[in-house]
């Protein structure tokens, strides 16, 4: 029987079922309006007052606080509330923190929202179109074929304290940084040796990790992943170990549009294996 087959080992029904129901509520959540698939520019904003590209006003920052100033015949009216924008108004972020701020065009007014954002302490804009090609045409990630053999149980090996690692980002502007707690440790179907990958710690103590693969950027394009992708697992159980599923990996928003600034994998979250599980790269795979 072919490896990976859903015959393969028992429960393997309820394994598909519940792999079917995590895809269908990640493309819901993909599609929704003014998701990531509706972001259609990045633009650091200057000191002095200025022009930006696809919004109409003027913008700045003197570092602390963003400023806009728009007249109500520029059309742009408040996310929060609907108000026009008539004059100017501001608005102060903690670094890596987000607003959707203010919206305009298309019948409703409602058709791009400009998000402000703060990143590598500066302030930026992004623009979120619901008119995007990319949100429009969107009709599902494209993903690898369900492998039940790459369901593995993982031991997590927790630090004594958290770790914080400098990363990059898809922006090469924009420096992040890891909060490693532990290493997830697993063996993976025809590898000899232990695999390791940092992990950091998310919501309810739910881990989170991003890897590198043999698949990123194959020479077949229905068998290539994207640069880089994240899996979650829940809590560990009390004796450490818990279900490492890179059936659920996932692409960072960053795998569908340029103007991304997710982070990048730890140099050491590398795999020197194919994981033809998850989803795949949005831009190549068929």
């Amino acid at each position: 029987m072919k490896p990976g087959h859903t015959e393969d080992r028992p429960g393997a029904d309820a394994q598909l079922a519940r792999w079917q129901r995590f895809r269908k509520s990640r493309n819901a959540a993909l599609a929704a309006e003014h998701g990531w698939l509706t972001l259609t520019s990045f633009q650091w904003l200057e000191g002095q007052p200025a022009a930006v590209d696809l919004v109409p006003g003027r913008w700045s920052t003197d570092g602390t606080t963003a400023f806009l100033t728009a007249a109500a015949s520029d059309g742009l009216t408040m996310v929060e509330g609907g108000d026009p924008v008539d004059g100017t108004i501001s608005a102060v972020l903690g670094d890596e923190e987000s607003l959707l701020w203010v919206q305009f065009g298309g019948d409703d007014g409602r058709q791009v929202v400009v998000e402000l954002v703060m990143r590598a302490d500066r302030y930026a804009l992004r623009t979120r179109d619901a008119a995007s090609p990319v949100f429009t045409e969107f009709d599902g990630v494209p993903v690898f074929d369900y492998r039940p053999d790459l369901v593995v149980e993982a031991r997590f090996v927790r630090y004594p304290e958290p770790v914080d690692v400098p990363i990059s980002t898809a922006n090469p502007l924009v420096d992040g940084v890891h909060r490693s707690v532990g290493d997830l440790v697993f063996r993976l179907p025809g590898i000899p040796h232990e695999l390791h990958l940092q992990a950091e710690e998310e919501g309810l103590g739910a881990l989170a990790v991003t890897f590198h693969d043999e698949t990123n950027g194959a020479a077949a394009p229905d068998q290539a992943s994207a640069e880089w992708r994240k899996v979650s697992t829940p809590r560990p159980r009390p004796d450490g170990t818990v279900i490492l599923d890179f059936n659920c990996a996932v692409n960072y928003p960053s795998a569908f549009t340029p103007f991304g600034t997710c982070p990048m994998p730890v140099k050491n979250n590398s795999l020197d294996a194919p994981i033809e599980a998850g989803e795949k790269d949005p831009c190549s795979a068929g």
